[in-house]
């Protein structure tokens, strides 16, 4: 096809939209496709979900981002499939884009290891829809706790499990806690929300495994001051309407939410490419897949390794490292450089926020705990949202959970059609 190289992105995330913006003023264009219109700061998903921020407050229109880049088409479709050879995505619509550059960034799903019937019950926590499912099913417990007159079905609805205790399963246990405990007592008057139970359960030995083990202990008993009941060295053996199994042992919940693991699209299914365990694409060292160097794939769909062989973390910052390094490299090829440069990732740290005044953040030799770590924690984040009118309100929405105790976002918008747990 005749005009500039053609750069197909599939997938507006971190690592695919940071790859759009670098490649601005190069002589390309640019389609980016994605099944949904809105790029998502997924770290703070947990706290739509748990009332504390609007869904608008996190996420962006695409074609908005991009409004000003006229060598840049945003696509609303979902990919059926790849052609590698003739260099074609096909889509949902019908339609079929010609590539000379492929960027592959289509993110990650839950993954419930071989028991996907538990998903219903306990929903993950991977995109807006999941967020306002979760908190939907959080407020409505404690509102038909309200009208129940038998103690264990009331004891049932006023305990939440966690299954997971990475970053995601902590600020959520722990948030969860804090709306219990310090937000909700005074809205109600049959129940006591202070008698809330929250369960946090690893199936490892410890929580936040990828922490160093000083700080993880801090987070440990940061969490249970503020009446989480950590359960490690438990993997739940089943999941359904009434509650977990951990092990042997039943624990009756009426609400449960699933952050123990993830899997990859089926981008390596697309590009019959090899693949690990997860379905994460194995690339290359520069981030292409063997014997395809017109097509890159990033972020969680890419098994991508550091400097010295481990893994490369699925967080934001390495997504758009990664972004940035593919962008350089179609610059390069453009010039007429085409010998290949591995990805070099440097990795800028691990935060995770225990409670609304209590954080964690690892930076290798330096190590944080406590109300200092827990401000950095809140301005990175801050710093990472998009447009100064978000960074405000998210700023602001903080700002006023700290000092009030208060969250704005306790809408109950929708019901599920079948609520686990009996509802209706």
């Amino acid at each position: 096809m005749s005009g500039p190289h053609h750069v197909v992105v599939i997938g507006g995330g971190f690592a695919g939209l940071e790859a759009v913006h670098r490649l601005a003023g190069a002589d390309v264009r640019v389609t980016i496709v994605d099944r949904r219109n809105h790029h998502l700061f997924q770290p703070l998903l947990y706290q739509v979900a748990t009332a504390s921020l609007a869904t608008s407050e996190i996420a962006w229109p695409i074609r908005h981002l991009f409004r000003r880049r006229d060598d840049v088409t945003t696509l609303l479709a979902e990919v059926t499939g790849i052609d590698t050879v003739r260099r074609e995505v096909a889509l949902s619509t019908g339609e079929i884009l010609h590539y000379d550059t492929l960027v592959v960034a289509t993110g990650a799903t839950h993954a419930y290891f071989g028991h996907d019937d538990w998903e219903p019950y306990a929903p993950g926590l991977k995109t807006l829809e999941d967020a306002t499912t979760v908190r939907r099913r959080i407020l409505l417990a404690f509102e038909q706790a309200e009208a129940e007159t038998d103690a264990g079905r009331r004891a049932a609805l006023l305990t939440f499990v966690v299954i997971g205790a990475g970053p995601t399963g902590v600020e959520l246990a722990g948030t969860i806690a804090e709306l219990a405990r310090a937000t909700m007592p005074q809205d109600f008057r049959r129940i006591d929300t202070r008698e809330t139970r929250v369960v946090l359960i690893e199936a490892g030995p410890r929580i936040l495994p990828s922490f160093d083990e000083e700080l993880a202990a801090y987070a440990h008993k940061e969490l249970e001051r503020i009446g989480v009941e950590i359960r490690t060295g438990a993997p739940v053996t089943a999941c359904g309407p009434e509650g977990v199994m951990i092990g042997e042992k039943r624990l009756p919940a009426a609400t449960m939410i699933w952050a123990a693991g993830v899997r990859a699209s089926p981008a390596g299914a697309w590009l019959d490419a090899p693949m690990d365990r997860a379905g994460r694409v194995e690339v290359a060292a520069d981030l292409t897949v063997p014997g395809r160097p017109e097509i890159f794939v990033l972020g969680d769909t890419a098994m991508v390794k550091d400097q010295d062989g481990k893994p490369v973390p699925g967080i934001a910052p390495a997504a758009k490292q990664q972004g940035r390094h593919v962008a350089a490299t179609i610059k390069r090829r453009l010039a007429g450089d085409k010998a290949p440069r591995p990805f070099a990732y440097s990795h800028a740290g691990s935060l995770a926020t225990v409670g609304k005044r209590v954080a964690i953040i690892d930076f290798g030799r330096v190590k944080l705990k406590g109300w200092l770590a827990w401000w950095l924690w809140g301005l990175a984040h801050i710093y990472f949202l998009i447009g100064v009118r978000n960074r405000l309100s998210v700023a602001l929405s903080w700002l006023w959970i700290h000092a009030r105790d208060q969250r704005s976002a306790r809408l109950i918008t929708q019901r599920d059609v079948k609520q686990p747990g009996g509802g209706s």
